[in-house]
C-alpha cells in the first residue's frame, strides 16, 4: 500500500507501508534508502561531494519511520553528513523519486492545513516569536549590510549587499515611486526598504510588522525619516481609513496561508488609491499545497505555506489586473549560499549563545532550501498589480 497526496511535500518519505516502516530490519532499511537515493544519483558513503556519509546506522530506520523530521533531526544529531549539502538536496529534489509519499506527520499537517486556518492572527505570532525574534546578532551576521531577509536580485551585482540594494531599487522602479507618495508596507522586515523609499525617493511610509525585534530595528534605522512602524498584523490594515499611492508586501505572503490569500489581496486593494500599484514579492511553488515540509514547520517557519500560481490567481480574480509577473527564483539559490557563507564565517562569535545543534539546524535549513531552488522546485515572484485603471505598464527589469 502506498500513501499518496498532493496536499503536502515530504522529501524523505519512504516506499514502505506506514505501519511497517518502524519495524523494518536495519539491513532492509539501508537497502531501501540506498535504492531511493540511487534514483537521485546519490550513493551511501560514496566519494562524491553530494554523497551521503553515514555516522550512525540507525539513520535508515529513522528516516523510513519519520520522514523529513527524522532526516532533519538525525542531521542535527550528527548521524549523517554530505560535503556539499546543497548539491545533495539539489539532486534529491531534481529526481523526485517519491514526491507523493507521506509520513503520518506530513499527512496530518496537510490535512490540518486543508481543514483549519493555520495562519490566524494568534497563530501567526508564533513565527515572529520563534524565528524572526531569534536575535538580531544572528541576522546582522548573516544578512549583510542591507538586512534583507528576502531574495536578492543579482543582475549586474558582485556582492550580496549590491544584490540586495538592486532588489530594493527594483521594487521602487517597478511601482514607479515618486516624491510625495505615501506607501503602505505590509510585513516590513528590518526596515531598509522603508528607509530607502523615504530617504532616496521622498516618500512617506507606514510599515506593519508583528515582529518586535524587527520593528524596533526598523524604528532605529529610520529615525528622523517620515516612516511610521506599526507593530500590527497585516489584517489590521483593514480597519484603517487611510489610503495609499502604493502598497508593497515583501516576504509576507509565505506566512499568510491559502485560506487567507483572498482576504489579504482585498485588504491591499482597499488601502490602495486609484491608479496605484501593489507589488507582491513572494516565494512560489510549482504545485498547490496546504502545508509545508514537517521539519521546516517544526524548526524554521511554523505554519508557513508557499503559494502557487493557481492559488494566487484565484485569489486575485475579479479584483486585480496583473500588470507584471517576474520570476527570478535562481537568484534565491545564490542568496542563500551568501547567507550561509556569512553565517558560517560569523559562527565563532555566535557559538556560545546558539550551540552546535543550532549550527547544524541552520546549515540544513539554508543549504537545503538552496538545493530546492537550484532544482527549480521553488520560485521567487515579484507581481505588480493594479485596479485596472492604469492606461499601460512597461515591465521593469
Amino acid at each position: 500500500m502506498v500513501h499518496k497526496t498532493r496536499l503536502g511535500d515530504d522529501t524523505f518519505s519512504s516506499v514502505l507501508p506506514l505501519e511497517r516502516s518502524t519495524t523494518v530490519p536495519p539491513s532492509t532499511a539501508r537497502r531501501i534508502v540506498a535504492e531511493v537515493l540511487a534514483g537521485a544519483d546519490i550513493r551511501i558513503d560514496g566519494e562524491r561531494p553530494w554523497d551521503l556519509q553515514v555516522h550512525d546506522e540507525r539513520l535508515f530506520q529513522r528516516v523510513l519511520a519519520e520522514g523529513s523530521i527524522g532526516a532533519g533531526e538525525s542531521y542535527m544529531d550528527g548521524w549523517w553528513d554530505a560535503e556539499r549539502l546543497d548539491e545533495f538536496f539539489t539532486k534529491l529534489h531534481s529526481a523526485d523519486p517519491y514526491k507523493h509519499l507521506l509520513k503520518p506527520r506530513a499527512a496530518w499537517l496537510a490535512l490540518k492545513g486543508k481543514i483549519l486556518n493555520l495562519q490566524t492572527k494568534t497563530r501567526s505570532r508564533r513565527v515572529a516569536q520563534e524565528h524572526y525574534d531569534l536575535g538580531n546578532d544572528l541576522y546582522e551576521a548573516m544578512l549583510g549590510q542591507r538586512m534583507q531577509y528576502t531574495c536578492a536580485y543579482w543582475k549586474d551585482a558582485l556582492t550580496l549587499d549590491e544584490a540586495q540594494e538592486n532588489k530594493l531599487h527594483l521594487i521602487c522602479r517597478k511601482i514607479h515611486l515618486a516624491p510625495g507618495m505615501r506607501v503602505l508596507e505590509l510585513g516590513g522586515g528590518f526596515g531598509d526598504l522603508a528607509r530607502i523609499m523615504a530617504a532616496e525617493y521622498g516618500c512617506e511610509v507606514v510599515s506593519y510588522n508583528i515582529s518586535s525585534e524587527q520593528a524596533a530595528y526598523g524604528r532605529d534605522l529610520c529615525k528622523g525619516l517620515p516612516v511610521r512602524f506599526e507593530r500590527k498584523d497585516y489584517r489590521e490594515a483593514a480597519n484603517e481609513e487611510e489610503r495609499f499611492d502604493r502598497v508593497v508586501a515583501i516576504g509576507l505572503c509565505e506566512h499568510i496561508g491559502h485560506k487567507n490569500y483572498r482576504r489579504f489581496l482585498e485588504i491591499a486593494h482597499g488601502r490602495l488609491k486609484e491608479r496605484g500599484f501593489f507589488l507582491l514579492h513572494t516565494i512560489g511553488g510549482n504545485q498547490s499545497v496546504t502545508s509545508t515540509d514537517p521539519w521546516i514547520d517544526k524548526y524554521i517557519f511554523p505554519n508557513g505555506m508557499i503559494p502557487s500560481i493557481a492559488q494566487l490567481a484565484s485569489a486575485m480574480e475579479g479584483i486585480w489586473v496583473m500588470e507584471d509577473w517576474h520570476n527570478f527564483g535562481p537568484d534565491y539559490d545564490r542568496t542563500l549560499l551568501a547567507w550561509w557563507e556569512n553565517f558560517d564565517r560569523a559562527w565563532p562569535a555566535l557559538r556560545e549563545k546558539y550551540g552546535e545543534r543550532f549550527y547544524r539546524m541552520w546549515k540544513f535549513y539554508l543549504l537545503g532550501v538552496a538545493g530546492r531552488f537550484r532544482a527549480r522546485k521553488l520560485q521567487l515572484w515579484q507581481i505588480v498589480l493594479s485596479k485596472g485603471d492604469v492606461p499601460s505598464y512597461a515591465p521593469v527589469r
